[in-house]
């Protein structure tokens, strides 16, 4: 089994500007460092509508929990791994573990 080590992107929605600017609200990213495990390893193209195939991976990474992972499941987005961001399509908790399936390419916003 490999080991993994890198950083999974939380997104939440806040509001900008509450005095100046009521009811805006924008995405904030926080990324956390993690360890883990790679369970599986797979990948697929699939044809898109555009010149070039997308790739499709179906990884599972297992990496520990912490108290903020914990406390928010629901805003993680993504994960890095071989050097680029994966759109994180599955959480599974298994305490003290999180299992964290992967799915393509993360196009979110950049840092």
């Amino acid at each position: 089994m490999a080991k993994y080590y890198g950083t999974v992107g939380y997104m939440r929605t806040e509001e900008t500007d509450p005095v100046n600017h009521p009811g805006v609200y924008t995405e904030v990213e926080t990324e956390r460092h993690y360890y883990g495990d790679v369970l599986s390893n797979n990948r697929r193209y699939e044809t898109g509508e555009g010149l070039n195939d997308n790739i499709n991976v179906r990884n599972e990474i297992s990496i520990l929990a912490d108290p903020f992972a914990m406390e928010n499941l629901a805003y993680m987005r993504y994960l890095t791994w071989l050097g680029n961001k994966w759109k994180i399509t599955d959480v599974k908790v298994n305490y003290p573990r999180i299992i964290l399936t992967v799915g393509g390419v993360w196009n979110g916003p950049e840092n």
